[in-house]
């Protein structure tokens, strides 16, 4: 992604992530498979954000093809932090097979989810 304010791409085989900081936040764009592979380089990206004090982070998942429990297990773990922070994290453009898990795992109830 190559925008103003934008952090290079993390890439690890198809999957990867690309920022774009904004004064009010980032958002956080995710693409291809989220497992114990790649969820370390998803899991660094959030937290420097997190802990560079941005306010609101979204999650784009429009591309996001998969993720297992190491994935979701980043997710709660950046809502955490930003929350410790009084921050807010947003999953936006979930696919229907992401929002299954969330709703089997009762995360659905736990993250703002927009389309």
């Amino acid at each position: 992604m190559t925008t103003a304010g934008a952090a290079p791409a993390s890439e690890s085989g198809n999957f990867r992530v690309s920022t774009d900081e904004q004064a009010d936040g980032a958002v956080l764009r995710v693409v291809g498979e989220v497992d114990v592979y790649t969820s370390p380089a998803l899991r660094d990206e959030l937290y420097r954000l997190i802990d560079g004090g941005a306010p609101r982070v979204v999650l784009d998942l429009t591309e996001m093809e998969f993720i297992d429990s190491s994935g979701l297990g980043v997710f709660v773990g950046a809502l955490k932090r930003v929350r410790e922070r009084s921050g807010e994290l947003e999953l936006r453009g979930v696919q229907p097979s992401t929002r299954k898990v969330l709703d089997i795992t009762g995360l659905v109830q736990v993250f703002t989810i927009t389309d």
